[in-house]
């Protein structure tokens, strides 16, 4: 990557003593592993629009898609307060060149998913906090979740490609961008892509195809929108046997029989939820270096994230 790959981060992750009640809800894995790779853009909405620390504990109340933000106690509204600064925040933020937001779950301000909003003494984990709601309207297309959710080894893994995928992409538009670029750009993706979407990859060669005919602004902009739009869909078990087989077949004049057997062996382990993904590429990985397959070289699927962070190691 040519620049810093920068995230927004709920500042309570990165061990900030910003809670309500004066704690934080550090995150190892967020400082210890992602920030050997990512540079932190800490944001904390409560402290941001001002409140103090500690402070009175806060909710969502009313219609889940326009909440109020109440103070539970002394039955403050702290609306507006909190709107005005998400407004400001989020333009900020657009000087950021953002690749990814963690928010905190949960969290009447930046919690993303199901957050509790309370209607009449009952709630209901149908909204989304006040500034993660704001973010995400002012950056469809950013990868974003949260730490929660990061538990999970697949949408952990899913995010962090993005984050990565997205860098590339934000590279490439600041070296030049022409077609003819935007055409390698495609080709090296093209694996990637047919492990998440196939329908969204052949939309994608579709607007590549005719290029010539949109503006180049109006191009780029729609293939940035499909290409994030397609990384966003789960590689799948099945779509990723489909790429691994498609791999095998550059192959076919090189192999022998033996290695041929070896792969199909390794290959219907992964299918079968026995090995993880690691294992066939690593293999893969062995004859594109073996039999010097430029082409595969250029792929970003056989490493589209450093190796170190372990994302294609479970089953």
């Amino acid at each position: 990557m040519s620049v810093p790959i920068k995230i927004g981060v709920s500042s309570c992750l990165l061990g900030e003593h910003v809670r309500y009640d004066g704690g934080h809800k550090h995150d190892r894995y967020i400082t210890d592993t992602l920030g050997k790779y990512f540079t932190f853009v800490p944001v904390c909405p409560e402290v941001g629009c001002g409140l103090p620390i500690p402070r009175e504990a806060m909710r969502l109340e009313g219609d889940p898609a326009n909440p109020r933000l109440m103070t539970g106690r002394s039955r403050v509204d702290l609306t507006d307060q909190m709107l005005a600064f998400c407004a400001t925040r989020v333009r900020e933020l657009e000087e950021e060149d953002l690749c990814g937001f963690i928010f905190k779950k949960d969290s009447p301000s930046s919690g993303l998913f199901r957050v509790k909003v309370y209607n009449n003494g009952a709630a209901a984990k149908s909204g989304s906090g006040l500034f993660a709601a704001a973010v995400a309207r002012r950056f469809p297309l950013l990868p974003m979740d949260e730490e929660g959710r990061l538990n999970d080894p697949f949408i952990r893994e899913n995010f962090i490609e993005r984050v990565f995928s997205y860098r590339r992409w934000k590279d490439f538009l600041a070296t030049g961008p022409t077609l003819g670029r935007l055409v390698e750009f495609h080709t090296a993706h093209k694996l990637l892509m047919m492990a998440h979407s196939p329908e969204i990859y052949r939309t994608m060669g579709t607007l590549v195809a005719h290029g010539r005919e949109l503006p180049e602004q109006e191009l780029f902009r729609s293939y940035e929108e499909q290409f994030m739009k397609g990384l966003a869909l789960h590689a799948t078990t099945k779509k990723n046997t489909n790429v691994l087989h498609h791999i095998m077949g550059y192959f076919k004049q090189q192999l022998s029989h033996d290695e041929k057997a070896e792969l199909l062996v390794v290959i219907g382990q992964y299918h079968d939820h026995l090995v993880p993904l690691v294992v066939p590429l690593t293999l893969l990985r062995h004859y594109v270096v073996k039999y010097d397959q430029q082409y595969l070289k250029g792929q970003v699927y056989l490493s589209p994230h450093p190796a170190e962070l372990m994302l294609r190691n479970h089953v």
